[in-house]
């Protein structure tokens, strides 16, 4: 069984009134490295076999910070970066609300295709198969950690509980929460969904089915806090 621990990105200066999407050069904010400081320290104690990343900045910061201390070098991989949203890059949210299609991605998101970019079913198909990929790659024994964003990490956990991605908009991913996946041959459990608590994987985890091993505790276009 194999457990992906999905991270969404800390805070940038673009977090919340500005959709960012594949707008280059956007960094963490003060108070997103704090963020990916914490986020690194609720994890420490567990095994890591690889650290993976959006190649956007902001994901790769956060992704650093996990990885700093450990053995591991962040893998870039562009499938889990931010939905294309075409020509609403850069744009201020408010102002997308007024569009018509915004409509249909709060509503019927495998419906929605923005306008010069990507449809939110592709999106959800590539970082799935990403996962999938990933999972095969490092074994079934394997815990790795993806930064990503928003939406790609709502679509994924959407495809793990079996849900319609019509559906993805009831699902959360804060900056900087964790939400933890664990992949068995019969179907994924979701062990942990947008979690700001400590993370800690029981030794032998790996040996157990379920979500029972483990105790304690956006993208405003997908539905979550903030923007992507």
């Amino acid at each position: 069984m194999t457990t992906v621990l999905l991270a969404r990105h800390g805070l940038t200066d673009l977090t919340g009134p500005v959709l960012a999407g594949w707008t280059p050069g956007v960094h963490l904010s003060e108070a997103g490295r704090k963020q990916a400081e914490a986020l690194a320290g609720r994890i420490a104690e567990v095994r890591l076999d690889a650290v993976v990343s959006s190649p956007l900045e902001r994901c790769r910061e956060t992704a650093a910070a996990v990885a700093e201390g450990r053995d591991l070098a962040v893998e870039v991989d562009e499938r889990f970066g931010e939905c294309g949203y075409g020509e609403w890059t850069g744009r201020e949210l408010k102002e997308l609300a007024k569009e018509p299609l915004w409509q249909v991605v709060q509503a019927h998101p495998s419906a929605a295709v923005f306008p010069g970019g990507e449809a939110v079913a592709d999106m959800q198909r590539r970082a799935v198969k990403a996962v999938r990929e990933w999972n095969d790659r490092l074994g079934e024994k394997a815990v790795y950690l993806v930064c990503s964003h928003g939406d790609v990490i709502k679509s994924i956990v959407a495809d793990a509980l079996g849900l319609h991605l019509d559906h993805f908009q009831r699902i959360t991913a804060d900056p900087a929460a964790l939400t933890v996946i664990r992949y068995t041959p019969i179907r994924p459990f979701v062990l942990r969904l947008n979690d700001m608590g400590e993370l800690r994987l029981p030794e032998g985890s790996e040996e157990k089915d379920g979500g029972e091993n483990f105790t304690g505790s956006d993208a405003a276009v997908g539905g979550g806090s903030g923007t992507t």
